[in-house]
């Protein structure tokens, strides 16, 4: 989701003053490149001058169009916004409530809801800290008037099986004019003029649930550290939460009939990630992982409409039009210099930025070239049970990671398993290497005992091998019947 960078618009920002050395004073600021009368209140790139009017006028225009080019989200369709409370979720927040209030003939038409994850028990937050970051969520999200929903990252631990599961439509989805057409000829047949936010069908009140419980269980809470805990390396704690996260908005799209589920990515995380996966083994998915459309769940389909934004141009719009944030304080670890390949790959990019403007967007214009055609699966026994994308084993011999799951003994189910666990007598961790991609394996490998790992993982990778071990035997049964009749 738009996981908070620190100063994510930070980069490239040590470049403008060696721009700016014409000598004291500033006797003639720069004219705005776009109405030349204002006189430019930031640089975005060079020769990019813009006055605050034209910036903001830039940067709303920048997220309509690239809505409006892909046609992903259909008009009346309800959409699911993930907020982190970081500068690019917050930005993309306020983008949707400008469009959705603008009196104009081409403003957004789909039914927004909000989601916030809170992560502060695997952030080291303390109860209190929790409740003072949720309350001021709350607060920000409740001023929006549009239904949210507040999670905490524990809900994952008992999130159902099937959310490992890609969800399907009963009856193929419209043409993108079809539901222009059919959403006008409703609204007309209604009589509602206004087409704004109000649009029926949305079972969602406008606000959350006051009577829920703040924080939740203790027990819960300490589930969810000893898996993280467990967990061997910073690096894999990162995909863990990422995992968790995404499951979580996932089953509260689903349950809530959400369609789309918009994230904040900007320009600069795209590229971050996309260069991190690579190292993680990822390259296949690159185009899944890191593009603008992400339709791996089937059912719902995640988009990403700040993608083209830089850090820089997101804080800036903070900055300049008042949009607050809430940032959450980093996965906590031992080394500080080396706490996981994201953050080494984060400030090796933000570095080079500093120096050379234009990496960033270099690195994402290439992103921008992949297909993600490798990243489809015909059936389940293709697609990796963790992100479901199809499995990019050609040889499983050739992988040095291999062995060292294979010798590990059978873990016994019963220690402290959950009661929803699978009823198996003994679980391996090999039984489990087949079921996943090799970024995935690579992963799995760091994670700790499988009696720590979230039950509806195991639950799910134990129904697929039965499945597989029922498949298989279907097969041999009619061979050994034909036999007697051959001879």
């Amino acid at each position: 989701m738009a996981a908070a960078m620190g100063d994510d618009g930070g980069c490239g920002a040590d470049t403008e003053p060696a721009r700016r050395r014409r000598g004291p004073g500033h006797s003639h600021p720069r004219p705005c490149v776009k109405c030349g009368q204002g006189s430019a209140a930031l640089v975005i790139r060079l020769g990019d001058a813009f006055c605050r009017g034209c910036f903001r006028e830039y940067f709303v225009h920048k997220f309509r169009a690239t809505l409006g080019k892909n046609r992903v989200i259909f008009p009346g369709e309800k959409v699911l916004l993930a907020l982190s409370g970081g500068p690019t979720s917050s930005a993309m927040l306020r983008q949707v409530q400008e469009g959705l209030s603008r009196e104009t003939a081409k403003r957004l038409r789909f039914v927004p809801g909000l989601i916030y994850v809170d992560e502060g028990a695997v952030r080291g937050q303390s109860p209190a800290q929790r409740e003072q970051s949720l309350a001021c969520m709350e607060t920000l999200l409740q001023a929006t008037g549009f239904p949210y929903h507040l999670a905490h990252l524990e809900q994952a631990l008992e999130l159902p099986a099937s959310i490992l599961r890609p969800g399907g439509s009963g009856e193929p989805n419209p043409s993108y004019k079809e539901a222009v057409e059919g959403f006008i000829q409703q609204q007309r047949q209604e009589g509602d003029g206004e087409g704004g936010t109000s649009l029926p069908g949305t079972g969602d009140t406008p606000v959350g649930s006051p009577d829920a419980p703040r924080l939740p269980p203790a027990a819960l809470t300490q589930k969810l550290l000893r898996l993280f805990e467990a967990t061997e390396t910073s690096t894999a704690r990162e995909e863990l939460l990422q995992m968790l996260r995404t499951h979580l908005i996932l089953q509260t799209a689903r349950s809530r009939g959400y369609a789309k589920v918009m994230t904040g990515e900007s320009c600069t995380r795209v590229a971050v990630k996309l260069l991190t996966n690579l190292a993680l083994g990822r390259g296949a998915f690159l185009a899944v992982d890191t593009g603008f459309v992400d339709d791996r769940h089937g059912d719902v389909t995640v988009v990403r409409p700040m993608r083209e934004y830089m850090a820089k141009e997101v804080a800036f719009y903070n900055h300049f039009f008042d949009v607050p944030t809430l940032v959450a304080p980093p996965l906590p670890t031992k080394r500080q210099e080396k706490p996981s390949i994201h953050r080494l790959i984060e400030r090796f990019l933000l570095g080079l930025q500093e120096d050379f403007p234009s990496t960033i967007s270099t690195v994402y214009r290439t992103g921008e070239k992949l297909s993600p055609a490798p990243a489809k699966a015909s059936d389940e026994s293709q697609r990796c049970l963790l992100c479901l994308c199809a499995l990019d084993i050609a040889g499983e011999e050739e992988l040095a990671l291999e062995p060292t799951l294979i010798v590990e003994e059978p873990e016994p189910v019963g220690n402290g398993c959950c009661q929803d666990a699978p009823a198996a007598g003994a679980e391996s961790r090999a039984a489990f290497i087949p079921l996943l991609c090799y970024g995935c394996r690579l992963t799995f490998k760091e994670l700790g005992p499988l009696a720590t790992l979230p039950p509806y993982v195991r639950a799910e990778a134990q129904r697929r091998i039965r499945s597989a071990e029922m498949k298989q035997q279907s097969q041999e049964v009619p061979l050994e019947d034909e036999e007697p009749g051959k001879s």
